[in-house]
């Protein structure tokens, strides 16, 4: 859809930290959009700092890794090894910063430092915290649903061993701000002659078609109604359209 690139910023900043300064004409903070993000997300990058170790200047390590994410009510969940550096370092309770990007177009000005790209993107800043052994099939359960609806049904569940294995950690989206770029390129006015193309380049993830392992290729194994649903599925309205 195409946006007012003079509007203001979407709903009220929670925090200082979470105050979008540079364009703030980007900035979303209610909470349909948050989610919205957040539920299109596969991925996200959690930063936080180690103080268990130091580089060679003997400075703590900053970390940034990935993970897979979803979100139940007002809270972001992620999953990993009890084993894990990261996963024991956070359910410490350490300040962290999660982020969830969206590529959706490269966006071609009529000058070289006009050209800009389209996103919708998400920080969240807080602590995460553990989720109880009694909610972890819950929390997991949600986490299959949200990688295919109704995949939850057709796996076999974790046992107790897996699940003694997985650590859960949760952290509230309070302190949580959105920025959004959505519309084509913004020209200086002496560029407006300029004889280069300008406009958008949208881009999206695209579904193909499954791939059955061996042992489903060998035996002939149709296709289980979440991945037809999956295949059949809307994938909604583009981020952009001029």
């Amino acid at each position: 859809m195409s946006h007012d690139i003079d509007a203001a910023p979407v709903g009220t900043p929670p925090s200082r930290r979470a105050t979008i300064r540079r364009a703030s004409e980007r900035g979303h903070y209610d909470r349909d959009t948050l989610h919205a993000i957040v539920d299109a997300a596969w991925l996200c990058h959690v930063a936080f700092t180690d103080t268990r170790g130091h580089d060679e200047s003997g400075e703590p390590f900053a970390v940034c890794l990935p993970t897979a994410c979803w979100r139940i009510g007002e809270a972001l969940y992620i999953h990993g090894s009890n084993g894990s550096p990261m996963m024991r370092r956070l359910a410490s309770g350490v300040n962290a910063c999660v982020t969830v990007t969206h590529l959706d177009g490269l966006v071609l000005a009529r000058s070289a430092f006009s050209h800009s790209m389209n996103y919708r993107s998400v920080v969240a800043y807080g602590r995460f915290t553990v989720v109880p052994d009694a909610d972890k099939p819950a929390a997991l359960d949600a986490f299959m649903a949200r990688l295919l609806p109704g995949r939850e049904h057709e796996a076999r569940p974790a046992d107790d061993s897996e699940l003694k294995a997985t650590l859960v950690l949760s952290m509230p989206l309070e302190e949580a701000s959105a920025k959004v770029r959505n519309w084509g390129p913004r020209d200086k006015d002496q560029d407006g002659d300029h004889p280069a193309w300008a406009g958008v380049l949208p881009l999206a993830t695209t579904r193909l078609a499954p791939v059955p392992d061996e042992r489903s290729r060998a035996t002939g194994q149709p296709l289980p109604p979440s991945v037809r649903a999956w295949l059949d599925a809307d994938p909604g309205p583009a981020p952009f359209s001029s």
